[in-house]
């Protein structure tokens, strides 16, 4: 909910001038009275700049109600991106809106000109650009040269590393959603020249190797201000990586899967005792559970982005938006599939709480994308606090996006185990899935047996614990369940009923743009 004493503010830099594309001027040095040179003299402007980074997930530009946008063209912000990137295209939601640049994820059809997916590239690029600048200015040669030493240089090396993991966590992006993508580091010169292209594999091996080096600068896990990354989101983060291993490079990784998922659960987190505080308006308290998260505030950071869109898009039809939702009025945009909600009819036949969906008015069956009323909204998002206030402001909302948590690690760690990961056992694996279905159903009744833990239903569980939290594309892909017709859902593949879709759209493609800008580009199988 907040960034504590980071200024959310954040300053004017250069950093943010320069060109976002992935072209030949990524690296171009900015032509201002005011450069990155400058900024980097006074120690006072390094954690603004850090600010800028961490903003850039959560903010669209430099002012409020995303004003003067970072990225020309439709902008979406990160988080709106990632998600609708993540979602819209699966059977976790649909969206009513009329956007053509929306509708292709429906049908999965989508191409290399679609607006949405060249504005999540040019974001992904945008914050490699901000981090490769931080560090291009802060060496321990430039540290010299500007006279910042002893604990200033001490606080400086925690912010590299911080800066070396947002820029990993960007790149894992590139390498989930678009494989084979140009490659840019702070070793790169600034000014025009084309990025080379760099392979899925190389980039997994990259963001691995980066992650590993900066484990000891990062502060230990629960110790650094809310909601800087630290050991932990490190570890998280390579067991994403490790997890779908095998999609990335094709050489299965589970075994470090649960290395990581041990090193984060032996750091000490609990789960919070009640699901949906989650996310809720204050769950920015919820340390215990929340490994990294991207801080939303009402009063501060008014954004269209991240979980203003999410809240506001799944209101509509009879709902209460003041009363349950805390906002002043829905976008009617957001709804799930039958497919969903019947993954919550469990195989024990109790209720399960995570089950949180609006049914009053609407239509299990979608017969229209377009119709809102056409599919159930789901409920999890909220700008209401745990002790029911309402968010500071009713239209820009103050609840953080969880990227990161502990319940997440639990199914990892299952989902390896059961994947023939080594370092773990299945009696801990069936511990952890009823420890979720504990918390979910308010006691044992919904807890599994060794017999009933499968892959089937590890990917069901995923579903019901991680439902509307931009996961459900890449589980798709890992469980071979995304592309062909071994499984549908409501029009995937512009067919109401669902039909299957080509292999090579488990990768979106390269932007055109970029593509006509840099020859170094190959643009990835299937797509023009």
């Amino acid at each position: 909910m907040k960034f504590n004493n980071i200024n959310i503010g954040l300053l004017s830099l250069a950093l943010a001038l320069l060109t976002v594309s992935c072209q030949k001027d990524l690296d171009r040095k900015p032509y201002y009275d005011v450069t990155t040179a400058s900024v980097f003299t006074d120690f006072k402007n390094y954690k603004n700049v850090l600010a800028k980074c961490y903003g850039g997930l959560a903010l669209t530009g430099q002012v409020t109600g995303d004003g003067n946008a970072d990225i020309g063209g439709v902008d979406v912000g990160y988080v709106r991106g990632f998600w609708q990137m993540q979602e819209l295209s699966t059977d976790e939601a649909r969206v009513a809106w009329n956007d053509q640049y929306l509708l292709p994820m429906h049908g999965m059809d989508w191409t290399s000109q679609n607006l949405l997916l060249g504005a999540m590239y040019n974001r992904i690029f945008l914050q490699v650009m901000y981090c490769n600048e931080f560090l291009r200015q802060t060496t321990d040669g430039k540290l010299s040269e500007n006279g910042i030493s002893g604990e200033n240089a001490a606080t400086t090396k925690i912010y590299r590393a911080e800066m070396r993991f947002l820029r990993a966590f960007s790149y894992w992006h590139a390498i989930d959603m678009f494989g084979n993508v140009p490659f840019v580091t702070e070793n790169d010169p600034v000014g025009a020249f084309f990025p080379k292209q760099t392979s899925r594999k190389e980039l997994f091996a990259y963001v691995e190797s980066e992650l590993k080096a900066i484990e000891a600068d990062l502060m230990a896990p629960r110790t650094n201000e809310y909601p800087r990354a630290d050991k932990a989101a490190a570890w998280m983060l390579l067991a994403k990586l490790y997890l779908n291993a095998e999609v990335y490079t094709g050489t299965p990784r589970y075994t470090d899967a649960i290395t990581y998922c041990n090193k984060i659960i032996e750091a000490g987190y609990t789960l919070e005792p009640r699901f949906q505080n989650l996310f809720l308006a204050d769950n920015d308290k919820l340390k215990n559970e929340i490994i990294f998260t991207i801080a939303y505030d009402g009063q501060k950071m008014k954004t269209y982005n991240g979980t203003t869109f999410l809240i506001h898009a799944a209101v509509g039809g009879n709902m209460d938006a003041t009363k349950d939702f805390g906002i002043d009025g829905g976008w009617y945009g957001l709804r799930t599939t039958k497919n969903i909600v019947h993954l919550f009819t469990d195989i024990t036949g109790q209720t399960d709480s995570r089950a949180m969906f609006h049914s009053s008015g609407q239509n299990l069956e979608m017969n229209s994308i377009a119709n809102f009323a056409d599919g159930y909204p789901v409920t999890k998002w909220r700008n209401i606090t745990s002790t029911g206030a309402g968010g500071s402001d009713k239209l820009f909302v103050d609840t953080d996006f969880p990227v990161f948590r502990l319940g997440d690690v639990y199914l990892m760690y299952a989902e390896a185990v059961l994947r023939g990961g080594t370092g773990g056992s299945s009696a801990t694996a069936l511990e952890y899935i009823n420890k979720l279905r504990q918390r979910a159903y308010g006691n044992t009744s919904g807890n599994i047996t060794a017999g009933q833990l499968t892959l089937d239903f590890m990917l069901d569980e995923r579903g019901r614990e991680l439902m509307w939290e931009a996961q459900r594309r890449t589980d798709l892909i890992r469980f071979g369940k995304y592309t062909g017709s071994n499984y549908v859902w409501p029009w995937k593949g512009n067919v109401k009923e669902g039909k299957g879709v080509e292999a090579y759209r488990t990768l979106f493609p390269l932007p055109a743009a970029d593509m006509i800008a840099n020859p170094n580009l190959k643009q990835n199988e299937g797509y023009n």
